[in-house]
């Protein structure tokens, strides 16, 4: 299968003299060319059955959280452990996305304004929530960053996962959402989470290179129902540990021209957009997160300093059910699923055993 790795091993040597690369950019490009290839080491496992002893090699994976290939057990036990945490109550899906004219600056500053955005939809949804002809309650809020749209051009987002009530101020009562059409009003929240990012520019000393008609735009908040979470979950999870593309939409990379594969949200039609190597890189290269930046966050309830609250949340929920017209499927904790016996692929009958450690290569890629 062809991989966004083929591509950087061809092209990323000629990018890289020809662009000024970010540090977090540049291990992103050694890692993706050495996952799971002898340069990072491995394994040697061997068939035990005396009449095939077929031998595979097992190499290492990078762990780069960009890496397309990486990631798959770790997305498991996140979701295992959000699972967990999911409150016995509806939830609601909401998406945050800033204004075009503002991506420019908000690469430019990436762990700035990154961390504002997340910040500003999150303490933009609690405020209204806050609010009893609402809710009246702290919610449980999980917030994911997104930086891509389809076609790996930015469109900087925060995705929400956030609860139908919340936890009174007394932290006596669970307050169920008033209005079972929606958790707060969109166009409220739209406004308040503009003053937010706009407040918060104002801190950074970023407000004045914006320019004045942002402020007088509508900024795009979308509320729907999301059962009682799970599927949402599943979605952000998808999301959590890996970056704006993966390798099952590759679809061609011939004489340097890479084709792949979406399907567009508007007209839900599929698109095959065809890039120059160069190009294709560089939309790759947009979305690579700055060191340490933390893309998943929660608060309210799901706050770590609030663990407390989120018992007596459970407890009150527990002894109550939830109105029947913010009901959904309920809650079902899955069972963890044995792995399978590693099975020979060439005379299927034996099983593979380990037989040797590779260390790992002490060069640089190039």
């Amino acid at each position: 299968m062809l991989e966004v790795a083929d591509i950087l091993r061809l092209h990323a040597p000629a990018y890289r003299q020809q662009y000024q690369l970010l540090p977090s950019q540049q291990k992103v490009l050694e890692d993706l060319v050495r996952c799971r290839t002898p340069a990072l080491g491995g394994q040697v496992w061997r068939c035990e059955r005396e009449d095939c002893r077929f031998e595979q090699y097992s190499y290492h994976s990078c762990g780069n959280r960009h890496c397309p290939k990486c990631h798959g057990q770790q997305t498991r036990r996140w979701l295992e452990k959000q699972r967990q945490q999911l409150l016995p109550c509806a939830y609601y899906f909401l998406t945050f996305t800033l204004p075009a004219p503002l991506r420019a600056m908000v690469y430019a500053h990436q762990k700035k304004l990154y961390a504002l955005l997340l910040h500003s939809a999150a303490a933009a949804l609690q405020k209204l929530a806050w609010d009893p002809q609402y809710v009246g309650g702290q919610l449980a809020i999980l917030a994911v960053l997104h930086t891509w749209r389809r076609d790996l051009l930015d469109h900087p987002h925060v995705h929400v996962l956030a609860s139908a009530g919340g936890l009174s101020r007394d932290g006596q009562r669970w307050m169920h959402a008033k209005n079972p059409a929606f958790l707060v009003p969109g166009f409220a929240l739209s406004i308040i989470f503009k003053g937010k990012f706009k407040a918060g520019l104002k801190k950074l000393g970023l407000f004045n290179p914006v320019p004045a008609a942002v402020w007088q735009q509508k900024w795009n908040v979308q509320i729907q129902h999301a059962g009682r979470g799970e599927k949402v979950l599943e979605y952000l999870g998808r999301y959590a540990f890996h970056i704006a593309i993966s390798n099952s939409r590759l679809e061609k990379f011939e004489n340097g021209q890479v084709t792949f594969g979406y399907r567009d949200n508007k007209t839900q039609q599929l698109k095959h957009p065809i890039l120059p190597a160069e190009e294709f890189i560089r939309r790759f290269l947009r979305h690579v997160l700055p060191r340490g930046f933390v893309k998943v966050r929660s608060y309210g309830l799901w706050n770590g300093h609030n663990a407390e609250k989120l018992e007596k949340a459970r407890t009150l929920l527990a002894s109550q059910e939830p109105p029947a017209s913010l009901g959904a499927e309920p809650l079902q904790k899955s069972s963890p699923v044995p792995l399978p016996l590693p099975l020979c692929p060439h005379c299927k009958v034996g099983h593979l055993v380990l037989v040797a450690s590779l260390l790992p290569q002490r060069t640089r890629a190039p």
